[in-house]
């Protein structure tokens, strides 16, 4: 690579230079972050992404959250959530929910990780830059965080009409979006493709 990117704020050409690990580069301009280096980035990406795809599995196994009021009790699953908006007669609603909280998260920690293999043993494989470009198109279209501080908010609402308990799910999709977010934050668009590049090359 060139060593420059371009700043996503002014769009001024910027030279990166030879960056030590921890450190970050700003545009000189409007001082917009540019990329940062970390040594274990792949690490890190790999701990997170295979933490958080067992967090999206204990998260569809067990219930989410109970409702009871007036000796009626309703139990639900995070996958039952598209299901009972299919029966309700929401069908592009469900299909949205699905694909946003858990299709789309859960395809990009498995994406994350085809990536992340490769690029930590420093192997090249052609369909890795494909990989990485559906990464950073796909993680934008992740609607897991703003899920969780959903159903949060409705938490308090409901809690004042009826009796509320979390759900083993709940926690563990938590734990999941923290994962998630954590993998997606550790990887470094501009090191990303120059680690791609570099190994393409050699």
């Amino acid at each position: 690579m060139s060593g420059e990117i371009a700043c996503p704020s002014c769009d001024l050409l910027t030279h990166v230079g030879v960056l030590r690990n921890g450190d970050t580069a700003s545009c000189p301009r409007c001082g917009c972050f540019l990329t940062r280096y970390r040594q274990d980035a792949y690490q890190r990406i790999l701990a997170f992404a295979s933490s958080g795809l067992v967090f999206l599995i204990l998260a569809n196994s067990y219930p989410f959250l109970s409702l009871s009021t007036s000796g009626l009790e309703s139990v639900m699953t995070l996958r039952q959530t598209p299901g009972a908006l299919w029966n309700n007669g929401m069908e592009e609603v469900a299909v949205m929910v699905a694909a946003f909280i858990i299709v789309i998260p859960g395809a990009v920690l498995i994406m994350l990780l085809a990536l992340a293999v490769p690029l930590n043993q420093n192997r090249y494989y052609p369909w890795l830059a494909t990989v990485a470009r559906s990464i950073f198109v796909a993680y934008n279209w992740s609607m897991a965080e703003v899920f969780i501080i959903g159903v949060i908010v409705a938490l308090v609402k409901i809690a004042a009409l009826a009796t509320v308990v979390v759900g083993f799910s709940f926690w563990a999709y938590a734990a999941f979006v923290i994962c998630f977010t954590l993998a997606i934050a550790s990887l470094d668009r501009y090191q990303c493709w120059e680690r791609i590049e570099a190994l393409q090359a050699g």
